[in-house]
């Protein structure tokens, strides 16, 4: 068993699993700090105690979801000391910085007010508490933007020089400020909201269907959650749209992997379907736009967009000899994967927005019960959007400065880290069948009344 193969394997299907939880992480604190100011500010006594119930509704589904967050995220600092201790040799005093940041700034912060707040209902003034749980919602989010101002210096390298055989740091700014962040880090923020929106509205669609002593609580978050989703659908279109623009740039490659472009045109077309498995287009099996790749990514030089085997080519000359291929086939299909989810989910929204607040849903249970079987599709978004933005930047792991072959550790076996693999993943496949039997049995058995004078509406 080859370890630096299994190594991949392991890191990947443990992060895999991380980021099952970390979009929702970072849209739910903010879902449930705008109910507890939704709570604390409204003038209607009735609907401050129905939201409050609410509160602790979708807060117990966070503390959940960030529960096995942390847990499953503790494994990921492992890996750089004992899978890939070439990497953090040649990269700890660049990495290293953002990853103490995170704890220091960030996850000492979410955490400490995350116990204030779980334990602090009947001990604060509800504004303070109100605020507890904002403080919480901002540093998940800031906990992430550390991670990312990482990530991006593994996609795009900045502010650093080699010596001694090391890559170190040289410009802190620059490397909070790598244009790579912003995309990623909007990116990964709208995520969040899209995946919390999905599932605000596929509980409350269950909810709606199932207790009726709920339902006008859930009629509310229908109308809401909508709007959240919808926020968070066109903010990840937008967002992902401009790190394209950024990526023809930063990283030509993985941009026309994405795509199956193999040779540079002009105008370059947008594939639907292509065929993947042959270089160069030989078997001509593709359904394309013509010139919307062009049109997209339009701040390139007269629409020409360079293709796989040209920049392959480039790298070749600058790097020395060797395959600087991505995944092409992977790539290719899990970008559409995500965009087809995304759009998926953007209907979802608006439909469900209509339905509403026009007061029509109960002309429609059959949407209702639609709406429960879309809560995958923001997982497999953001899964298939982590493999583009990860497997893009193969062979390296750090772009032009350290090849993922390079990284492992010299003395790790094969067997360790098979048997390692195999524990990891019974332990976390046990792990979310309990975090789904918590979260369902909460959801089916916590009810969210609403008493209007004495009569339960």
């Amino acid at each position: 068993m080859d370890a630096l193969l299994l190594s991949r394997w392991q890191f990947a299907v443990t992060t895999l699993y991380h980021f099952l939880f970390v979009p929702l992480t970072l849209g739910l604190s903010i879902w449930v700090a705008l109910l507890e100011t939704c709570s604390v500010r409204t003038e209607r006594p009735a609907w401050r105690d129905t939201c409050r119930q609410l509160v602790r509704f979708f807060g117990t589904l966070f503390l959940i979801n960030f529960a096995m967050g942390v847990v499953t995220g503790i494994v990921q600092e492992f890996h750089f000391g004992m899978n890939w201790s070439e990497y953090a040799r040649f990269m700890g005093d660049i990495f290293g910085a953002p990853l103490a940041l995170e704890a220091l700034t960030a996850f000492f912060l979410e955490s400490t007010f995350l116990g204030i707040w779980m334990f602090g209902w009947d001990k604060l003034s509800p504004k303070l508490h109100c605020a507890c749980i904002w403080l919480v919602a901002l540093g998940s989010n800031l906990s992430a933007f550390w991670i990312l101002v990482a990530n991006s210096f593994m996609q795009h390298p900045v502010g650093y020089a080699i010596q001694d055989g090391r890559a170190e740091m040289q410009d802190f700014f620059a490397l909070v400020t790598n244009h790579y962040v912003v995309g990623e880090y909007t990116h990964a923020l709208t995520a969040g909201l899209t995946t919390t929106g999905v599932l605000i509205l596929a509980i409350s669609a269950w909810k709606y269907m199932h207790d009726k002593e709920s339902r006008y609580a859930f009629t509310q978050t229908l109308k809401a959650g909508a709007i959240f989703l919808a926020v968070g659908v066109l903010g990840i279109m937008g967002s992902g749209h401009m790190h394209t623009q950024y990526l023809a740039q930063a990283n030509p490659m993985k941009l026309a992997s994405m795509e199956a472009l193999w040779e540079t045109e002009n105008p370059a077309p947008f594939a639907i379907v292509a065929d993947i498995n042959q270089q160069a287009r030989q078997n001509d099996f593709e359904i394309t736009v013509p010139a919307l790749f062009s049109f997209m990514v339009y701040n390139q030089p007269s629409g020409e967009i360079k293709g796989i085997n040209a920049i392959n080519a480039e790298w070749e000359k600058k790097y020395g000899g060797g395959d600087y291929r991505p995944d092409v086939c992977g790539l290719f299909w899990a970008f559409r994967a995500m965009v087809g989810s995304g759009g998926l989910m953007l209907l979802a929204a608006l439909l469900t927005g209509f339905l509403a607040w026009t007061d029509r849903l109960r002309l429609f249970p059959l949407w209702l019960k639609i709406l429960p079987f879309l809560l995958p599709l923001p997982f497999i978004a953001n899964s298939s959007g982590w493999f583009v933005a990860e497997a893009g930047r193969q062979p390296w792991i750090v772009v032009g400065l350290q090849k993922t072959s390079a990284a492992v550790s010299p003395n790790l076996g094969g067997l360790e880290v098979g048997a390692t693999l195999a524990g990891f993943t019974l332990v976390y496949l046990a792990l979310i069948v309990i975090a789904l039997y918590l979260a369902c049995r909460h959801i089916k058995k916590t009810h969210v009344t609403h008493v209007v004078e004495g009569r339960n509406v």
